[in-house]
């Protein structure tokens, strides 16, 4: 039975950036994965509520270099850099090494799949109906530029003895095309009846020939692409 892959793995080093950037010998190889998987959840255990659905990590000597990527950098910041600063001491506590924090605003979280799924798990957390919630998820998301999005929910949906899935999909998700920019994130949502996993797949559109993170392209037709050929 066909299984489908995680699509930013499947990408990186291709048209997606590596999520930890440094190089380092075989002694310390596992020393620093662990660090990043520390300083990873750290920021995913009390920095929830900030909206940070990506972390990106670089090492120059013993200094680490920390980009988050936020849709509230004003609460991330806080007053006067205060909160930003306390977030940085208890990196610099947790690894015993310089830490130095850039904070990358997220303009359109609708686009977000991490953001969209975190959303969603909180509207199955207040007990909405799944099928409402996929719908609005869908929509707002389309609403704001999106090509393409499909939302799988799996549990106990509306309390069902039987744990069933749940599906909305829109426009196009290809998920083979490696020149897409396919942005995929996961969510939990715990309820009175169990947990529902929520799996978001976002479609933004697709890069043109030796463009990687920048510059999208709008989508080609199957005879738009046939044509550039002859």
């Amino acid at each position: 039975m066909g299984q489908k892959t995680h699509p930013t793995g499947f990408r990186i080093a291709i048209t997606e950036p590596w999520r930890s950037r440094w190089y380092a010998n075989k002694k310390d190889f596992s020393k620093f994965l662990v660090e990043d998987q520390m300083i990873r959840r750290f920021i995913k255990d009390n920095w929830a509520f900030a909206a940070i659905p990506r972390v990106e990590i670089e090492r120059a000597g013993e200094v680490i270099t920390v980009f988050l990527h936020t849709a509230r950098p004003g609460i991330l910041i806080g007053k006067k850099g205060a909160k930003v600063d306390k977030f940085r001491e208890d990196l610099e506590k947790l690894t015993g090494k310089a830490v130095r924090m850039k904070i990358m605003e997220i303009h359109r979280p609708e686009l977000e799949s991490a953001l969209v799924a975190e959303s969603l798990a909180e509207m199955l957390s207040k007990r909405m109906n799944y099928r409402r919630a996929l719908k609005k998820a869908a929509e707002t998301s389309m609403a704001a530029g999106a090509l393409g999005i499909k939302i799988m929910v799996a549990g106990r949906l509306q309390g069902a003895e039987m744990a069933r899935v749940g599906e909305v999909r829109r426009g196009r998700i290809p998920c083979t095309t490696l020149r897409a920019k396919l942005d995929y994130g996961t969510c939990v949502s715990k309820t009175g009846y169990g947990t529902i996993g929520v799996k978001v797949w976002i479609f933004k559109g697709e890069y043109g020939p030796g463009e990687t993170t920048q510059g999208l392209l709008p989508v080609r037709t199957r005879a738009e692409r046939q044509a550039e050929r002859l």
